[in-house]
């Protein structure tokens, strides 16, 4: 199994209200994603979002410069918001990372978190469903042919286009992201798609069937099992000591919450709430490597995981913590998991 971060690029607000620079952010985002590659982590994953709190807007601008300071970690987005993206465009930007790389670059469709990204570039939030169906077809034309044809509803036709540069290998590595819902999982599976779930509230186990659905659906289509790839995505932050590093967590993760809560008319987050979400049938792994290593490898076995995503910056933790975060994952929680595994 796979064991890796995720993150959205989440801006650290002090007390005041006062945000912190997005260049600051960014510069650290750098040296995070070095220390995982030191440490030995698999893979990284950036998502893209349009909002103030968030420093992120071009994930694959931030993996090229994360591939010149990088020598074995896998770099993706977390995820690319295809809805609202050109996939020409979106090949190009993945397969020149890859060839910077040397082959190390993924792409993770979504539909995204937030939909502020439909206005800017002038889409129809109407379009939702058809937006992402249409241009998810045409990236994995685009991945799996050359030159292309193509004629649809929302893209100007492509008649017999060469889409350049390639990928290593003339082969791109696109996963879908799914909220949890069956219909996205019935259109990855027939694709024949590696998959990650975003599990991000209630509990794990209520996903159980849609992982068994996603298997039954990639079998049906007779996908190669040995390519067969499902993951999830999970908040989690990690310390020394658990009840110390969830106590100084709560306050970040909290006004995140509420944040994301009020544009959505969430009712206000109770520390109930994520003191439930910690427990062993609890959706956060929040605390310390041991609990931690229970909780993946509980996730392993409830699901049959090829990949662990621990999304790590919900709130915008200082650069400090979310370094030794990554530093207790890679060099305490990651070999552990590893060797249960074997």
């Amino acid at each position: 199994m796979e064991l890796g971060v995720g993150m959205f690029g989440d801006m650290h607000i002090n007390k005041n209200g006062e945000v912190q620079p997005a260049g600051q952010r960014l510069q650290e985002l750098i040296e995070e994603i070095k220390l995982m590659d030191e440490v030995g982590l698999d893979f990284y994953g950036i998502g893209e979002h349009h909002r103030p709190d968030y420093a992120v807007s071009t994930p694959e601008i931030i993996l090229a410069a994360a591939a010149t300071v990088t020598k074995n970690i896998k770099l993706g987005s977390a995820v690319s918001v295809l809805s609202s993206s050109d996939p020409v465009r979106l090949y190009q930007s993945f397969a020149t990372i890859d060839l910077i790389s040397n082959g190390r670059a993924e792409l993770m469709a979504g539909r995204g978190s937030f939909t502020e990204s439909f206005p800017l570039f002038g889409y129809n939030l109407a379009d939702y469903d058809d937006l992402f169906e249409e241009k998810l077809n045409l990236l994995l034309k685009i991945n799996n042919e050359h030159p292309v044809t193509w004629k649809e509803k929302f893209r100007p036709a492509l008649i017999n286009q060469e889409i350049l540069p390639r990928a290593v290998n003339d082969h791109l590595d696109i996963w879908v992201a799914i909220g949890g819902t069956p219909e996205s999982v019935l259109r990855a599976g027939k694709a024949g798609l590696p998959v990650i779930f975003a599990i991000i509230g209630g509990s794990p186990a209520q996903f159980i069937p849609l992982f068994d659905y996603y298997k039954e659906v990639y079998q049906h289509y007779k996908h190669d099992m040995n390519k067969f790839q499902v993951g999830v995505h999970m908040h989690s932050f990690f310390g020394d000591d658990s009840q110390q590093t969830a106590d100084e967590y709560y306050p970040l993760y909290s006004a995140q919450m509420n944040r994301v809560g009020r544009s959505r008319g969430w009712p206000p987050y109770l520390r109930q709430q994520y003191d439930a979400g910690r427990s062993s049938k609890g959706h956060l792994i929040i605390g310390d490597a041991n609990e931690a290593i229970d909780k993946i490898l509980k996730m392993e076995e409830l699901f049959g995981l090829t990949r662990f995503s621990a999304h790590m910056d919900v709130g915008g933790p200082s650069h400090q913590s979310l370094m030794k975060s990554i530093e207790i994952y890679g060099t305490k929680i990651a070999p552990k998991v590893r060797e249960a595994l074997k």
